[in-house]
């Protein structure tokens, strides 16, 4: 076996002439190896919670059936399993069965010589490495299918999905919901003046802060540029209010530093309630709370079904002193 992979083996055996062949070929190859006598005994190692890199069973192990110690080796769960070579003395249709469902990886008669056995070991390890990169592949992909790249907080479409999880929930339950959707102000001039790399790390920053601030099942998501949303669960309009003021003094009052400098950003802030309706339709109204509130300027927070009342328009009167006609609000 490659030196490498250092694995820990567990040789389950009693027989002492297999185990005086085999262990310091092993050893040689930079294997730790813990030999155990009994079943009972390999069923405790495996159950310890520091489970083998490698099983070697020995079929004449005494103690309990072969059979329900591959089972309790198995029932471990995908992230403990471990490749199990059994050793045996004949090729049996009970071992080519077992070969054939994965309950053991590979076989491996007692009298085969020893280059044999370090072929052997050596395809069921490499056969193991690359199983684990696979699956830290398929989970790097499941990662960036649901995460923003760039922040780590949920992408637009995820978020998306789980609001829809959420409104079902408020529909049985008849709790709250609210949504905050906030956009950070003027983010262009800080884009031009930085450059892209240093307003990407002010984007994390900002994700880093707001999630500090949010309680464990609330939801976070980037759905644009500089746009961030998050998902109140059993949150009323009054408390969204109170976190958007908290995001504004905690979040974008105490300065950034990006590029040597000290950066004070600002943001704007829509709220939202769903009252169990469509997460599309809440989105647009959170959208427009958003553009109220940017409209009535930095730091501004509007909540959809409150909106701000319309400038009066000016009145004409007649200046006392003058006569003359004037203008006023």
């Amino acid at each position: 076996m490659p030196s490498h992979t250092s694995p820990t083996i567990l040789f389950a055996s009693p027989d002492p002439a297999l185990l005086r062949a085999v262990e310091p070929m092993l050893l040689a190859a930079g294997a730790r190896v813990d030999v155990v006598l009994s079943a009972e005994a390999a069923r405790a190692s495996i159950a310890s919670g520091n489970p083998p890199g490698l099983l070697l069973l020995d079929a004449s192990l005494p103690g309990l059936p072969i059979g329900q110690l591959i089972a309790a080796a198995r029932s471990q769960g995908d992230m403990a399993r471990f490749p199990i070579v059994l050793v045996a003395d004949t090729v049996t249709q009970e071992w080519i069965d077992r070969l054939a469902d994965g309950a053991v990886d590979d076989l491996i008669l007692r009298s085969a010589e020893l280059p044999y056995w370090q072929l052997r070991i050596d395809l069921v390890m490499r056969d193991q490495r690359m199983a684990l990169e696979l699956e830290t592949l398929r989970d790097a992909a499941i990662r960036n299918a649901q995460f923003d790249r760039l922040t780590g907080v949920y992408n637009r479409e995820t978020m998306l999905a789980m609001l829809f999880r959420e409104t079902d929930r408020v529909q049985r339950m008849g709790s709250s919901l609210c949504l905050v959707l906030f956009d950070i102000d003027e983010f262009g001039h800080w884009n031009s003046r930085l450059g892209v790399d240093a307003c990407d790390e002010l984007l994390c920053q900002v994700a880093r802060r707001t999630g500090a601030l949010l309680r464990s099942y609330d939801l976070l998501g980037r759905p644009g540029m500089d746009v961030f949303l998050i998902a109140l669960p059993a949150c009323s309009p009054a408390s969204a209010m109170i976190l958007a003021e908290r995001l504004r003094v905690d979040v974008f009052s105490v300065p950034f530093r990006i590029a040597g400098e000290a950066v004070r950003l600002s943001a704007c802030f829509g709220i939202a309630n769903s009252r169990g309706r469509s997460p599309v339709v809440v989105l647009r109204e959170a959208e427009k709370a958003l553009e109220w509130a940017k409209a009535a300027g930095p730091e501004s927070i509007q909540c959809f079904g409150c909106p701000p009342e319309p400038a009066p328009s000016p009145v004409t009167f007649l200046s006392a002193s003058s006569g003359d006609e004037l203008l006023a609000w």
